[in-house]
C-alpha cells in the first residue's frame, strides 16, 4: 500500500472521515459513501468502538480502503493494524508511530501545520502530510502559501474543508482532502435520508476527480 498510496489519492481525491457515537450510524455513513463511489473511508479513533467498526467495514466494503484516524498511541495503532486498517492519520507527528505503520506497509499521514512541522514529517518518510486544522490559519490561501516553497510535498488539508470549498483546495494543489461532518448533515441523518447523503457525496467526488 505504501508504494501505491500517492496514486490511490490522485485517483480518488476525497477521504470521508467518520466520527460516530454508535456502530450502526458508522456503518450507515460508510455504506452511503461506498454507494457514492468514495473509496477512502477513515474511522476516527474517538468514535464508538472504532476497531470493531473498522473490522466490520473491511468485511462489508471490500472495494474500499478503510483507515483509522486520531491515532495518539502505540497501543491503539497496534490494535488498529490488527483490525485491518489500510491507511491511518494522526493529528500530530510522532516518528515512532510513523515507523510502526510503515513497518507494516501502511501509509501514515501525520498532522502538521507550520512549514517546519510539515518538512520534518516529510523528511522522516511520510508519503503525505495532513495540514490540520487548515481553516484556522487561512484555509486555501495558507495552502497556496505553503506549497509555493514546498511543491514537492503532497499535502492533505483537513479541519474546515467542506463541500463548498473542497474543489478550491484541490485546485490550489492539495493531493486530496478530508471531509467529516459536512458529508453527513445532521438534518439529513435525522430524516434518515441516506440517499441524499449519497447523492451529495457522489457529486462532490465526481467534481474532484475531474480536476
Amino acid at each position: 500500500m505504501l508504494d501505491r498510496w500517492l496514486s490511490v489519492l490522485q485517483k480518488n481525491r476525497l477521504i470521508a472521515v467518520i466520527r460516530c457515537n454508535n456502530l450502526e450510524l458508522g456503518r450507515k455513513q460508510a455504506h452511503a459513501m461506498a454507494k457514492a463511489g468514495v473509496k477512502l473511508i477513515e474511522v476516527t479513533g474517538n468514535s464508538y468502538q472504532p476497531l470493531e467498526l473498522i473490522s466490520t467495514l473491511r468485511d462489508e466494503l471490500p472495494s474500499c480502503y478503510i483507515g483509522a484516524g486520531t491515532i495518539l498511541s502505540h497501543d491503539f495503532l497496534t490494535n488498529a493494524i490488527a483490525s485491518g486498517i489500510q491507511f491511518c492519520f494522526t493529528p500530530h507527528f510522532d516518528p515512532d508511530l510513523l515507523a510502526l505503520a510503515h513497518y507494516h506497509n501502511i501509509p501514515m499521514i501525520p498532522g502538521a501545520l507550520s512549514p517546519t512541522e510539515i518538512i520534518t514529517a516529510f523528511n522522516y518518510g511520510a508519503k503525505t502530510v495532513k495540514v490540520f486544522p487548515i481553516q484556522s490559519v487561512g484555509g486555501v490561501t495558507y495552502l497556496k502559501n505553503i506549497l509555493a516553497p514546498l511543491p514537492h510535498i503532497p499535502l492533505i488539508p483537513t479541519g474546515g474543508v467542506n463541500i463548498t470549498n473542497a474543489v478550491d483546495y484541490i485546485k490550489a494543489g492539495a493531493i486530496a482532502i478530508g471531509l467529516a461532518s459536512d458529508l453527513f448533515p445532521t438534518d439529513l441523518i435525522m430524516e434518515d435520508n441516506w440517499q441524499e447523503i449519497t447523492n451529495r457525496a457522489r457529486q462532490l467526488s465526481e467534481n474532484l476527480r475531474k480536476l
